[in-house]
């Protein structure tokens, strides 16, 4: 009608989700991670190039690695690597594992249910390995097919030197060789070189994320950028991504404060020094005076990024893609809001909202199948009572044979119910990731996964860019909270 308000809507898999109700107008200072934030890569492309690095280490070594190939389907962010079995899990919020793999191979149901039926995963336990950023999938890719190969005995020839392996089923001595390979390729920069090199193969431009960093700089909001990586990588990636797509600027203008080599968590954790960046090719020098726009820093601390600023935690938004490197101690510590970039989760809500009308048959099914169970219940208690010539409960057949009559009708009912549930579950289980599902769900359940995220991020969303469907003046709230004893709409 006339002199109605303008309805936006904001596609689905680019929505803000928040956790904790957040004014961005409150917001002062906003901070980003860089890689798998600022800057998106190809997933694929990129973790293949990794996965072959890494290879090429081990190869080195002397491991039977040739045949080995990277699959980015085996895996997906928010599963455990347990390193006392060599499994990789899939857990709820409570810490039961309801998905598991034996190197590459899926666990059969009976065979997980006797590995961790009185086994609960603890994150705060050594067994346990969280593969929480989208950098985890070429390291768990390799760990599972070396998994395959060190229980083949593979792994364990006189002529295979693997000193780091303490025994003949040493899952621990392996992640431990797999993860040491991987840092090492990283630390050594031969992949970094790579992508400097051929940054079009690697980077996925989005194309609404230089407006969003503009919005966010034109409405007062000062910006800095926190980054593990070193200068010279940091300095290409961020050129690529925004020069020539600013309106004139250059992408060092739109922030306040640039530190590089953060070592997070170590930034968040402890009042390290800070060094400033003298040239192109990362020399540094002792820092000159207090922090200054403009300069490039390497190391230092948030708590001396926060006193630069001028600001108290919860004027400042800090941006990642770590659970714990980049949102969990930021927020524990300095009680800086959090956003975690969760890119994945574009295409699984894509993925719900096609399935929409099937989950809504599901629900309704299994409403069906709860009265079942509650009827079959009460009948069997009826025929307890009546055993024992005690009084029947209200609501059941006055006679036992009626009782036994109506019993056998209500478990036929059930097993066809099953029969119409079972390919329905199956098939939104499947949803996200062809093999483990939703990254947030773990069956009914919310996965560990998104526990962590509910802990510790205010917010969460698939890619920067979709701040800007909230704009810097948007207020975000809290979904109310569903509780098992809540009235069903």
């Amino acid at each position: 009608m006339p002199g109605d308000p303008p309805t936006f809507h904001t596609p689905p898999g680019r929505r803000v989700f928040c956790n904790r109700t957040l004014n961005m107008r409150s917001v002062r200072a906003v901070g980003f991670d860089m890689d798998y934030t600022l800057v998106h890569y190809d997933v694929v492309a990129w973790e293949a190039r990794a996965y072959a690095h890494v290879q090429q280490r081990l190869r080195g070594r002397g491991l039977p690695v040739d045949e080995l190939r990277f699959d980015p389907e085996l895996f997906a962010r928010g599963l455990i690597v347990d390193l006392e079995l060599g499994n990789i899990v899939k857990a709820n919020r409570f810490g039961y594992v309801t998905q598991a793999a034996h190197g590459t191979a899926r666990l059969p149901h009976d065979v997980q249910r006797r590995a961790y039926s009185e086994v609960w995963v603890d994150l705060g336990e050594p067994r346990w390995v969280f593969l929480n950023t989208l950098f985890s999938l070429s390291e768990a890719c390799l760990y599972g097919q070396l998994v395959d190969l060190l229980d083949r005995g593979r792994l364990l020839s006189p002529d295979v030197p693997t000193p780091e392996l303490q025994g003949p089923r040493d899952y621990a001595g392996l992640y431990r060789l797999v993860n040491d390979s991987i840092n090492a390729a990283h630390l050594e920069g031969e992949l970094k070189a790579e992508i400097i090199a051929a940054p079009e193969r690697f980077v996925d431009l989005d194309p609404d994320l230089p407006q969003t960093l503009l919005d966010l700089k034109q409405a007062g909001k000062k910006l800095f950028l926190a980054t593990n990586s070193e200068w010279h990588y940091t300095k290409a990636m961020m050129g690529y991504a925004f020069d020539g797509r600013l309106r004139g600027r250059h992408w060092r203008e739109l922030f306040d404060l640039v530190v590089v080599q953060a070592r997070k968590p170590s930034f968040f954790e402890k009042a390290n020094p800070f060094a400033e960046v003298l040239d192109d090719d990362g020399r540094t020098g002792p820092l000159q005076g207090p922090l200054r726009e403009g300069v490039v820093y390497a190391g230092g601390s948030a708590v001396d990024v926060q006193r630069h600023l001028r600001l108290d935690g919860s004027e400042i938004l800090y941006v990642g893609d770590h659970i714990y490197a980049d949102v969990h101690v930021s927020s524990r510590i300095h009680r800086w809001r959090t956003a975690l970039v969760l890119r994945e989760l574009e295409a699984e809500v894509f993925d719900e909202q096609r399935a929409a009308a099937d989950q809504r048959r599901l629900e309704q099914l299994m409403r069906v199948k709860r009265d079942l169970d509650e009827e079959q219940a009460l009948l069997r208690l009826a025929l307890q009572r009546a055993e024992h010539g005690e009084p029947l409960p209200a609501g059941v057949p006055d006679e036992v044979d009626d009782c036994n009559t109506r019993l056998r009708l209500l478990r036929q009912e059930s097993t066809e119910l099953d029969a119409e549930i079972a390919p329905l579950a199956q098939t939104l289980g499947r949803l996200g990731h062809p093999g483990w599902g939703p990254s947030m769900r773990a069956g009914n359940d919310k996965s560990r996964l998104a526990r962590q995220i509910e802990g510790h991020a205010d917010i969460y969303t698939s890619r920067v860019s979709n701040l800007m469907f909230v704009t810097p003046f948007g207020y975000l709230r809290a979904a109310h909270g569903s509780l098992p004893h809540d009235v069903e709409r």
